[in-house]
């Protein structure tokens, strides 16, 4: 007799590949080896619109000549901390103060090139596990020491800056050693990971399994599956598997008020979401240590192609259109006319691209994932009849697997591109259909006029479509300027570039960020996003949760006003 009930969760004893095969660059975006100079094309560009070179002129210096603050904690504290963990995973070396000091934003790559930073952690600890972070969050609460939760370090707004607030000090929480699959179901297709699992780890956990995660952010290679939940990310295929937080059915939490569990479950009507609630907290109230997602099955086939529409209108109502479809891609994204322009030339150069559409026209990346080729196949053809009434043209596979085959590589350009003092960053919000040109607009005019100027070389300012959902849409900028051979310059011209984009972005009534998160960058911005209540709210679980206010101070909450000015969220 068949016994009728599924197996559930099976233990996962396998390793996880080393850390150590996952190297960060400390003043650029991730791999240090695959940072490269920019080829000829880039180069002439550089020459061509911003007056540049092309030379080096602001390569970082050496990291041992990088002054940090000094260690602030005495002994007392580092020796607590020593024996909750180990003598050997309390690292106060200077090497790992400077890799652990901020994410990977312009201004944090700025700060570290300057040659010496403001702020860097008095220490990193490196627990083993859940129940080690535990200790580590409840000891720091009693020595009033900070946490920075510290999972792959690719936050671009600032959230994995050392700030101590009011505290004694702070230390960096580094996840590494969090690095299991715990359980894995099949049946189910859920899977229960801890925290520091950096992504290309977990999907080699789950591949023996013949499951993957299906989230692919631009930081996949090095973004952790702690940082995708208390970021609320969303990656390349979230058109076809949601984002990240959709992802996720269950969660373990350490906070200074003891751990938080929301068990894994299909979705239910018992009371508010808690784990909604944690999603996004950004470490702030507590550090996430496991988590339960769902999960896919490996594809048997993939497919990716171009297509090219008429005008960014045409285009955004074909995306419209087929996220309300039955027949939503796996991948959908969308280039305006100043990134189409620039990708076909790249395309073309590579021997893969067809004929210039023209003018005007917005190359459109369509993927799909299914069962087998024919399934994959029947759906790309029934999108085609959708993107056709929009005057769409095919341009091939070629143009959608170079997007593939480059997926990961724009932050590695922008090293290249810092060095020879050219300012790139990137910008990222999210609208109704109907206010996404007027947003696009605004934004664009309103970094334009900050950066740019009577005399100055032209502001580049290009974007993509590339999250769709059936009442709106994500809208991701890329601004490329004349920087210069300052760091300190380059970063205070950003910032108040970053400064009107935001305050356009709070007047459109969009919302401030759509997957990076808040960190300290959004941060100003809040109030406009959920009202004073909500940041009353939010407080208040933070007092509950975080009493003396020790896990990563300044991030996510709006400073609080004051009559002597603004009094920074601890």
């Amino acid at each position: 007799m068949v016994d009728p009930s599924p197996p559930g969760p099976v233990e996962h004893p396998a390793a996880a590949l080393p850390r150590d095969d996952f190297p960060m660059s400390w003043s650029g975006w991730a791999d240090p080896a695959r940072s490269a100079a920019p080829d000829e094309s880039v180069l002439a560009l550089v020459r061509g619109a911003f007056g540049l070179t092309g030379e080096v002129v602001a390569a970082p210096p050496a990291p041992e000549d990088v002054v940090l603050p000094p260690v602030a904690l005495p002994d007392d504290a580092l020796d607590a901390l020593r024996g909750l963990v180990g003598d050997a995973h309390v690292l106060v070396d200077h090497d790992a103060r400077l890799r652990h000091a901020a994410g990977k934003s312009t201004l944090d790559l700025l700060d570290a090139r300057s040659g010496a930073l403001r702020r860097a952690p008095d220490a990193v600890v490196v627990p083993a596990g859940p129940e080690e972070v535990q200790s580590v969050v409840e000891r720091c609460a009693e020595l009033r020491v900070a946490v920075v939760p510290f999972g792959g370090g690719t936050s671009v707004v600032g959230g994995l800056r050392a700030e101590a607030g009011a505290q004694r000090g702070v230390v960096a929480l580094d996840l590494r050693r969090l690095d299991r699959l715990v359980a894995v179901s099949p049946v189910d297709r859920t899977a229960t990971l801890q925290a520091g699992l950096l992504l290309p780890q977990a999907d080699a956990l789950l591949r023996p399994h013949g499951l993957h995660l299906g989230h692919l952010p631009q930081s996949y290679e090095r973004a952790s599956v702690g940082g995708c939940a208390a970021t609320r990310s969303s990656g390349q295929a979230s058109s076809g598997h949601g984002r990240f937080d959709a992802m996720v059915l269950g969660l373990r939490a350490a906070t200074p008020s003891g751990e938080l569990r929301v068990a894994d479950r299909p979705p239910n009507a018992a009371g508010p979401d808690l784990k909604g609630l944690l999603l996004g907290s950004e470490g702030v109230l507590g550090v996430l240590t496991e988590v339960t997602v769902r999960v896919q099955p490996l594809p048997g086939a993939e497919r990716y192609e171009g297509w090219t529409l008429p005008s960014f209108a045409a285009g955004t109502a074909a995306l419209r259109d087929l996220a309300r479809s039955g027949e939503r891609p796996t991948v959908l994204r969308m280039s305006d006319e100043v990134e189409t322009a620039m990708r076909l030339a790249t395309i073309t150069q590579d021997g893969a691209g067809a004929e210039d559409p023209g003018p005007g026209s917005c190359l459109v990346v369509v993927g799909w994932e299914g069962e087998d080729r024919a399934a994959v196949d029947g759906r790309a053809e029934r999108a085609a009849v959708l993107l056709r009434r929009h005057g769409g043209v095919a341009r091939g596979e070629a143009p959608g697997e170079a997007w593939r085959g480059g997926r990961f590589d724009a932050p590695y350009l922008r090293d290249g591109l810092l060095d020879r003092g050219v300012l790139v960053e990137t910008l990222e919000t999210a609208t109704l259909w109907s206010r996404l040109e007027d947003l696009r607009s605004g934004v664009t005019a309103a970094v334009q006029a900050a950066l740019g100027g009577e005399d100055a070389a032209p502001v580049v300012v290009m974007g993509h479509v590339s999250h769709v959902y059936a009442e709106g849409a994500s809208l991701y900028l890329t601004v490329v300027a004349a920087g210069g051979a300052d760091p300190a310059a380059t970063g205070a011209r950003w910032s108040t570039a970053k400064r009107a984009a935001g305050d356009v972005i709070a007047a459109r009534g969009a919302s401030i960020t759509h997957h990076h998160a808040v960190g300290t960058d959004h941060a100003p911005w809040m109030r406009d996003e959920i009202g004073e209540l909500g940041v009353s709210v939010l407080r208040a679980v933070k007092a509950h949760l975080d009493p003396v206010g020790v896990m990563n101070p300044g991030k996510l909450l709006p400073s609080r006003p004051t009559a002597q000015g603004c009094l920074p969220e601890s």
